[in-house]
C-alpha cells in the first residue's frame, strides 16, 4: 500500500492535511514531529503540517535534518514553511504583524503550481515568516505581506506559508494534487473502504459489548449510531437524548420525532433543564461552562444507565465526536487547546484511556460524515442540518460578572480609527469590553471584539475585517453595527446561564431561523450561531437598556476554516428588526470574522 507520511507539529491542521490526502485517493499516516528517517522509508512522500510553535523560541520543534534529504519528495505548510527553512540554512523571524485570513498570492512557474492562476487567493494563520532562504532555494511565489511565500529548494522539496490544504484556498487541493503527483504512488483510498474497515473496527472494539449512544438528533450523532448499528445489529445500540435545556427553541421535540421517523426505537430522552441550569449558576468563564456541560452529560448517561439496571461491564459509551472535536480541545501532542468539547473533557478522556468510549467517526471531518451519511441512506435533511454544538446555547449565551477592560482604550480606538480614515471609509471602531476565543496563528486568543458602526458594502466589510485583526493584535473579532448610530459607551451587564437570557436567545435565534428558511438559505449558510452579550450601549440618543444580539453566518466544509456569509441586506434587515422588537434586546451587531482569527463559536 503507498502512502503519505504527515508530521504533526501540533495545531489544527495535520489531520486536515491527512484527510485531503486521502480525498485525493492516497493513503495517509500521521507520525509524530520527532519521526526517525527509518520510519519514513516505507513512505512515498512527506508532508510538514502547521502548528502553533515558533522555531527560533526556547522549545521549538524542528526535524531530524535528515529526513529532509531523503530520496522520497517533501512539501512543508505553514510551520512545516519554516522549518525547512529553518533546517536548510534559510532565517525564521517575527514578522511585523500577523497574517490571518485571506491573502492573494502570487506564483512563478513551477510543478508545484501547474494549472494554478497568475493570482489566487489563499489562507494564511502566521506571526513568523522567512526572511533569508537557505543557499540553492528559489523563491516562487508572494503575497502582499509575506515576499517569501513558496519556495522550490530542488530534488522535489517545496514549501508554502499558507495553508493549502483548508477549503478557503480554493486552489490549495490542486497544489496538494500537484505534489502527489511527484510521489510516483497509487490512488487506492475511498469513503467506501472506510466504511467497511470501520464496521469491521467496531465489531472488533465492542466485541461482547453494547453501545450506549449520547445521541443529540444532528448529522454527527445521527451517522455515528447508524454505523453502529450497521455493525452491531439495533437491538446492541441505545440511544439517549438528554434536553439539557440549552437546546433551542422547540428543538427537543423535533430531534424526538426526527430520530424516530429514522427508525431509532431504542431511544431514551432524558429532561435535564433543572440539573443542567443549576450547575451552571453563577459561573461566567466559557472553559468552566464547557467543562460542566461535558461532566453533567456523563452524570446523565450514569443515572438514566443506573435506572435501565444496565450492567457497565457490557455497555461502551458512544460519541458522535467527529476530528475538529478533538484537535481544538488540544487532542494532539503538540495541539494548543482552543476550547474543551463537552465530548473531550478530563472524564472522558479517563474512560477513552480505559478503552470504555467508542467513536465511529472521530477521524473524519464534516463533509466526511455528510458523505458517509449519504452512503448509509440518511435523508438529505438530516444530512445537511446545521451543526449545533454539544453545549448548546450555552456557549452562545455569553456570561460576564464584571467588564474586561480594554487597556489603554481611548488609544487604542483612536488608531483604529486613524486607521480606518487612511482606507477611505465611513465607519467608526468601538472596542467593547467583553472577550470571546479566537484561534490566531494556530494558538487560542482571547481577545476583545471591535464593532464598527457607519456605512459599507460587504466588499469594504470584507476588506477592512482581516486588516483589523492583523494590524491590532488586541482585538480577535470584528463586528458590523446594524443600528444606524455609532456606539459611544458599552456597559457590561452581569449576567450568567439562566432561563430568562436563554429564553430571550431562543427567540432571536428561532427569528434567524424561520428568516433564513424563508430566504432558501440554509444551503449557503453551513452554521448560524446566534449570540446574546451581556452589553447595553450608548448612542447619541441615549442609553439603550438590554443585552446585545450577535448574527454569525458562516460558510465552510471542515469547521477549520470559515468565512463569514453575507446575506442580503434586505433580510438582514428584516431580522433586525424582529429581534430589536423583543423585550430586553438593546442592539444586533453582525459578526464579521473569519477563521482565524474568530472561531466560529465565541466561546
Amino acid at each position: 500500500m503507498d502512502k503519505i507520511a504527515v508530521l504533526d507539529y501540533g495545531g489544527q491542521y495535520a489531520h486536515l492535511i491527512a484527510n485531503r490526502v486521502r480525498r485525493l485517493g492516497v493513503y495517509s499516516e500521521i507520525l509524530s514531529a520527532d519521526a526517525s528517517p527509518d520510519e519514513l522509508h516505507e513512505y512515498k512522500g512527506l508532508i510538514l503540517s502547521g502548528g502553533p510553535q515558533s522555531v527560533h523560541a526556547e522549545g521549538g520543534l524542528s526535524c531530524d535534518p535528515q529526513i529532509l534529504h531523503l530520496d522520497i519528495p517533501v512539501l512543508g505548510i505553514c510551520y512545516g514553511h519554516q522549518v525547512l527553512v529553518h533546517e536548510l540554512g534559510g532565517k525564521v523571524e517575527s514578522g511585523e504583524k500577523g497574517e490571518y485570513g485571506k491573502a492573494t498570492f502570487t506564483p512563478q512557474k513551477n510543478p508545484l503550481f501547474e494549472g494554478i492562476n497568475e493570482t489566487e487567493q489563499v489562507w494564511m494563520s502566521h506571526f513568523d515568516e522567512a526572511t533569508f532562504l537557505p543557499e540553492g532555494a528559489t523563491l516562487i511565489g508572494s503575497t502582499t505581506d509575506c515576499k517569501n511565500a513558496a519556495i522550490d529548494y530542488g530534488n522535489k522539496r517545496w514549501s508554502v506559508q499558507f495553508h493549502l490544504e483548508v477549503t478557503h484556498t480554493p486552489n490549495g487541493l490542486k497544489i496538494l494534487d500537484n505534489f502527489l503527483n511527484q510521489c510516483d504512488l497509487k490512488r487506492e483510498w475511498s469513503l467506501d473502504q472506510f466504511i467497511e474497515q470501520e464496521l469491521k473496527r467496531i465489531k472488533d472494539q465492542a466485541g461482547d459489548q453494547n453501545v450506549f449512544l449520547l445521541i443529540s438528533g444532528g448529522v454527527d450523532s445521527t451517522v455515528a449510531f447508524m454505523l453502529l448499528e450497521k455493525a452491531l445489529g439495533a437491538e446492541r445500540v441505545y440511544g439517549l437524548f438528554v434536553d439539557h435545556g440549552l437546546m433551542r427553541k422547540n428543538e427537543g421535540v423535533q430531534v424526538k420525532a426526527s430520530l424516530e421517523k429514522l427508525g431509532v426505537t431504542n431511544l431514551h430522552v432524558y429532561q435535564g433543564e433543572e440539573e443542567f441550569l443549576a450547575a451552571l449558576e453563577g459561573v461566567y468563564d466559557p472553559e468552566e461552562k464547557r467543562k460542566i456541560i461535558g461532566d453533567k452529560f456523563l452524570d446523565v448517561q450514569r443515572k438514566v444507565s443506573e435506572e435501565l439496571n444496565l450492567n457497565p461491564d457490557e455497555w461502551l459509551l458512544g460519541q458522535g465526536t467527529i476530528y475538529p472535536d478533538t484537535i481544538e480541545s488540544g487532542g494532539t501532542k503538540h495541539a494548543d487547546k482552543i476550547k474543551t468539547h463537552h465530548n473531550r473533557v478530563p472524564q472522558i478522556e479517563e474512560l477513552i484511556r480505559q478503552g470504555k468510549i467508542i467513536e465511529p467517526i472521530k477521524e473524519l471531518y464534516k463533509d466526511e460524515v455528510r458523505a458517509v451519511g449519504e452512503k448509509l441512506g440518511l435523508e438529505s435533511e438530516m444530512v445537511w442540518r446545521h451543526p449545533f454544538p454539544g453545549p448548546g446555547l450555552g456557549v452562545r449565551c455569553l456570561c460576564a460578572q464584571e467588564a474586561f477592560p480594554v487597556p489603554n482604550a481611548e488609544e487604542l480606538e483612536s488608531k483604529i480609527n486613524d486607521f480606518l480614515v487612511s482606507k477611505n471609509l465611513n465607519l467608526t471602531a468601538k472596542v467593547l469590553p467583553l472577550k470571546s476565543v479566537g484561534v490566531q496563528g494556530d494558538v487560542r486568543s482571547y481577545r476583545h471584539p471591535v464593532v464598527l458602526s457607519g456605512q459599507a458594502d460587504w466588499a469594504q466589510l470584507e476588506a477592512i475585517s482581516p486588516q483589523l485583526t492583523n494590524q491590532f493584535l488586541e482585538v480577535n473579532r470584528v463586528l458590523f453595527h446594524l443600528r444606524d448610530e455609532a456606539i459611544s459607551d458599552a456597559q457590561v451587564k452581569p449576567g450568567f446561564s439562566t432561563r430568562d437570557r436563554l429564553d430571550l436567545l431562543r427567540e432571536a435565534d428561532a427569528i434567524v431561523q424561520k428568516s433564513i428558511t424563508r430566504a432558501d438559505l440554509l444551503r449557503v449558510i453551513w452554521q448560524f450561531p446566534v449570540v446574546l452579550l451581556p452589553l447595553s450601549i450608548t448612542t447619541a440618543s441615549g442609553e439603550i437598556s438590554g443585552e446585545s444580539v450577535v448574527l454569525r453566518p458562516v460558510s465552510s466544509e471542515e469547521a477549520m476554516t470559515a468565512n463569514f456569509t453575507e446575506i442580503d441586506w434586505p433580510t438582514v434587515h428584516a431580522m433586525t428588526d424582529k429581534i430589536l422588537s423583543l423585550p430586553g434586546v438593546s442592539t444586533v451587531f453582525y459578526d464579521i470574522t473569519n477563521k482565524p482569527p474568530g472561531t466560529i463559536e465565541w466561546e
